[in-house]
């Protein structure tokens, strides 16, 4: 005979206990999630033990007047089977009748999941949180779930879904995903992985929760650390406890060169392989707290259009948002915009839904319909301070039972008078009924974190260990502030177990609690016990570690850690966390004594500050020199240091963009003197590299050449692998480049081709944006120097989606610049004049001046093209007034060149004034021995010559030039030279 416990509600066999409010089964207190097709056979079978129940009786009573074959009832059974852990040759609960049906055979009756337990009290009821969904503060979510659950079906079928869950603190939240991922629990199919954001790190801690979840994904599925070391290894360098250490510096060196673009694609792609062979569930727990990159990894995913058997769900607080600005609240609003995501807000619950959760946890009680309206008016319904509020009841006597069934001690209005009125007040009088070692344990662990190890609370309260974690575990065994959150390895292979607390109202009354002197001691001891345990590793806890000793105000070492923790956010390209790291240790180390140690630790910081600004605001941003500037003089304070190269790179790199070249030079040529007095490694490299640049630009092109030849003769790829890292560019693309151009201008077009070919080559094998971006960018330049406009719209294209996609706000207005010349002559002159306008106001924005000069030259031959020669003289003034000022250079004969050109389509008659600006172009190329420009301008005198009689010939100007060039013969330049000089010696 079947035994029904709480009539309509459960049924129970063997060590099973099947919910048919909630429809899922338990064993014990673990879920078994069923199908509902699954669900409904099993509660049929059960109605009718020992009964042969035929296939057409099941298949009615599951799926009504559906049309369904044999073959889908026996998928059904054989899903029951695997829940029930049953063999069909030898069965304990379903028996087949071959070609009739089936019988349940299973002991009925009550089994190992007991009625009710009691807890001291005298209370016949379960404990909250061993109640299923119900008694869990699901009561009254049953609409929430349904939803979660048809979005998982969606997700099963291919379909990516991104859910967010929302509400404020208490409202059940996790309480909701812990249902959700029970539910779950039986389908060894799907793969579920936990993160959680936390608010002692903010936004600072890159990716928190994302590592968190893969390392817990990795621990239970270990063909996870292989995905990752095939398609996201820049991810397993961030959790060096799954890279053996004697690989971790060989697989460093393997996978250098990570960007924000790369991390969020590699984490896609190992997504992707991971969800092909089986469903996988990413719950992000409290996304109000999140880090940026975080956010950036949700955008990435929901933009995705590929199939994926991907589900990403996180939790916020819409009152947090909206108090600090937190950027998830624009990065969700687009993605509801677009449609890329599903929103789920939690609400108050129901004064039926409390009286449900009494029946729940009370299974016969006597309890008027009045508890249930005091209880819903005291909490509003908050789910959080309904349980506590009952948990409150039961421990202070107004509620006990007997075998007829629970009931209230005395009369509701004086209940009413005894239940406090918040949350809090509530918390701190049950922290009051605890033992004053649990009291203090708790604290301590508040102290800690949400998350914690009974080791680290013992090196805290300086006790036992041992002790400490018997009474977190006898804590977690009366249901009461923490809970088993499984066990965690240590350096040196030391296993601890992990608890962590069951909401964070719990762990901020407790932190509340302790006085403010405690508290920096134990945030002291914290801190120092993770230094001590993590030894060499502690870079790994960087970011925790600042907490702490900021917390114990030794603001040195905070600053110290967060320096490494900002280090840590740029090696993964999160540039707004180290950033936002960077200057809180610079805060920090203000108010500290100006002493040697103090300007070392501001001079890492400075250092590791600079290189995000110049990824985000541009090289040439004042923040960039402010910064710079500062490290320099703090290197003058402490003498020689090895940090002087970066330094120096810095105060170049912002100096050169801003055009003062003189300057520029100084500083480079600083790199060398230093070079030849310190032993710092690849200084002598950087200067020639930085030299090749700056005479580059200054239109020195031999000398330009020679530093490139000796900067590559220093170059040595495997010692530079940091240099994209530390300086933002790689040398091995830079170098190329700029010789290129060079090379170029001296009149060797097939030797600048080759660099430059170089030069994208490496920059695509290095896979870093910038890199490829800016080889991009100067593959666009060199083919509108040969005049070839079709490969330079391919190349500017080809920065412009690039740039657009990585947010490279200089090269994207390069791009923009170079695609409008391209662009004249084969469609609408005046929008291509537009762009190219466009692209100049933007470059202005940048803060940067080099290269305007160049732009400029580019937007006056297009308006020459369209028949605007008065702008486009006023242009060119423009840029020659520039040249006049900053001395790049590199394209003045060029400007000059095509002033002459500009007056001739104003005025056919102004034959002096371009002679005079042809031959001035000539004279300028002679000296900076650029014989491609100095050609180009003889073929525009010939040519003039020949229209207007003057005495200029081919002959006398061409042939000395066009006799230099030994490769190159095809180029537009050279062939227009070759048919002016034989149509005068034809002649």
């Amino acid at each position: 005979m079947v035994c029904r416990v709480n009539e309509e509600r459960r049924i129970r066999f063997d060590h099973f206990d099947l919910d048919l409010v909630n429809e899922c089964l338990w064993r014990g207190s673990q879920s078994i999630k069923l199908r509902p097709k699954a669900f409904a056979v099993l509660e049929h079978l059960l109605g009718r033990p020992g009964q042969l129940v035929t296939k057409e009786n099941l298949i009615a009573a599951a799926w009504g007047d559906t049309f369904v074959g044999d073959g889908v009832l026996k998928v059904t059974i054989r899903q029951l089977r695997e829940a029930l852990d049953d063999d069909s040759r030898s069965p304990r609960f379903i028996e087949t009748s071959h070609r009739r049906g089936y019988r349940f055979i299973g002991r009925v009756g009550p089994g190992t999941a007991s009625p009710a337990d009691g807890d001291g009290s005298g209370v016949v009821s379960r404990p909250a949180s061993e109640l299923p969904a119900i008694g869990r503060g699901i009561v009254g979510r049953e609409r929430a779930l349904s939803r979660m659950q048809a979005w998982l079906e969606k997700m099963r079928a291919g379909e990516r879904q991104i859910v967010f869950v929302s509400g404020e603190a208490g409202i059940g939240k996790t309480t909701l995903l812990d249902a959700f991922v029970r539910n779950m629990a039986g389908d060894r199919d799907v793969r579920i992985a936990t993160g959680q954001c936390l608010e002692q790190y903010g936004t600072g801690e890159a990716y928190l929760p994302v590592l968190e979840a893969i390392r817990q994904l990795c621990r239970q599925h270990p063909v996870v650390v292989d995905v990752l070391r095939a398609h996201a290894p820049m991810w397993l360098l961030q959790m060096p406890s799954l890279v053996r250490a004697e690989d971790r510096e060989a697989f460093g060196r393997e996978v250098f060169g990570a960007t924000r673009e790369r991390m969020l694609r590699e984490m896609g792609d190992a997504l992707d392989v991971l969800t092909a062979e089986a469903p996988l569930v990413l719950v992000l727990e409290d996304l109000h707290w999140s880090d940026y990159s975080t956010l950036d990894l949700i955008s990435y995913l929901a933009r995705q259009r590929g199939e994926a058997r991907l589900m990403v769900v996180g939790t916020y607080r819409a009152a947090e948002l909206i108090a600090s600005g937190h950027p998830l609240k624009a990065v969700k609003q687009e993605l509801a915009v677009k449609h890329q995501c599903e929103e789920l807000p939690l609400e108050y619950l129901s004064e039926r839904a409390v009286a449900d959760y009494l029946s729940a946890r009370f299974p016969a009680h006597r309890f008027s319909a009045e508890l249930a309206a005091l209880i819903h008016d005291r909490t509003e319904g908050n789910p959080l301070f309904m349980v506590n509020t009952v948990d409150y009841l039961v421990s202070a006597g107004l509620v006990t039972a007997d075998e007829t069934g629970a009931r209230l001690t005395a009369e509701i209005d004086q209940i009413k008078l005894g239940v406090p009125d918040s949350i809090r007040n509530l918390i701190e009088k049950q922290i009051d009924h605890l033992a004053a070692p649990e009291q203090r344990i708790l604290e301590a662990a508040s102290v800690a974190g949400a998350e914690f190890s009974p080791y680290a609370v013992a090196a805290a309260l300086d006790e036992d260990a041992a002790t400490i974690e018997g009474t977190c575990e006898e804590l977690v065994r009366r249901h009461q502030f923490i809970r088993d959150s499984g066990v965690q390895t240590l350096p040196g292979g030391l296993v601890v177990g992990r608890f962590s607390f069951v909401h964070a109202v719990y762990r901020n009354v407790l932190y509340d609690r302790i006085s403010a002197a405690r508290r920096v001691l134990l945030h002291k001891r914290l801190a120092l016990r993770g230094e001590q345990v993590y030894g060499d590793r502690a870079t790994e806890i960087a970011a925790e570690l600042a907490m702490h000793f900021e917390r114990a105000s030794d603001d040195s070492r905070a600053a110290r850690y967060l320096q490494v923790a900002a280090a840590n956010a740029m090696r993964r390209s999160a540039y707004r966390e180290a950033i936002a790291l960077s200057r809180r240790g610079l805060e920090l180390l203000s108010s500290l004594p100006d002493t040697p140690d103090r300007i070392r630790q501001e001079l890492q910081l400075q250092l590791t500050l600079g290189v995000p600004l110049v990824a985000t605001e541009g090289y040439a941003a004042p923040a960039v020199g402010e910064v710079y500037h500062r490290a320099r003089a703090l290197c003058d304070r402490l003498g020689d240091r090895p940090e002087i190269g970066q330094v120096l790179w810095g105060l170049w790199t912002f100096t050169l963009l801003r055009a003062n070249l003189p300057a520029a030079i100084d500083i480079a040529s600083e790199f060398l003197r230093l070079g030849g007095r310190l032993s710092y490694a690849g200084m002598a490299m950087r200067g020639h590299w930085a030299l090749e640049i700056t005479f580059t630009h200054r239109g020195d092109f031999p000398l330009a050449v020679e530093h490139f030849e000796k900067a590559m003769a220093l170059y040595k790829p495997d010692q530079h692998r940091e240099d994209a890292f530390l300086y933002a560019l790689s040398p091995g693309v830079a170098m190329r480049c700029f010789a290129a151009w060079s090379l170029w201008f001296c009149g060797s077009p097939d030797q600048a081709l080759v660099r430059m070919q170089e030069a994208v080559c490496q920059a695509r094998e290095l896979s870093e944006p910038h890199s490829l971006a800016h080889a991009l960018g100067f593959a666009a330049v060199l083919h509108q120097l040969r005049r070839e406009r079709q490969l330079t719209l391919g190349y500017a294209d080809a920065v412009i989606a690039l740039s657009t996609e990585h947010g490279l706000v200089l090269y994207h207005t390069m791009g923009t610049i170079l695609r409008g010349w391209a662009l004249v002559g084969h469609s609408d002159d005046e929008d291509a004049i537009q762009q190219v306008r466009r692209g100049l106001a933007a470059w202005q924005t940048t803060g940067a001046q080099l290269m305007r000069p160049h732009s400029l030259g580019l937007l006056a031959e297009a308006l020459h093209a369209a028949s605007h020669p008065d702008e486009g003289l006023e242009v060119v003034d423009e840029a020659l007034a520039i040249i006049s000022a900053t001395e790049e250079r590199w394209y003045q004969a060029e400007l000059f060149r095509l002033k002459g050109e500009l007056l001739l389509k104003r005025d056919s008659s102004a034959i002096d004034a371009a002679e005079s600006n042809f031959r001035q172009s000539m004279a300028i190329a002679r000296e900076q021995h650029a014989r491609a420009i100095e050609l180009r301008a003889a073929v525009s005198l010939v040519r003039l010559a020949r229209t207007h009689g003057l005495p200029y010939s081919a002959l006398a100007l061409i042939q000395p030039i066009l006799e230099t060039f030994t490769e190159g013969l095809d180029t537009l330049d050279v062939s227009e030279a070759k048919a002016l000089l034989d149509a005068e010696i034809a002649g």
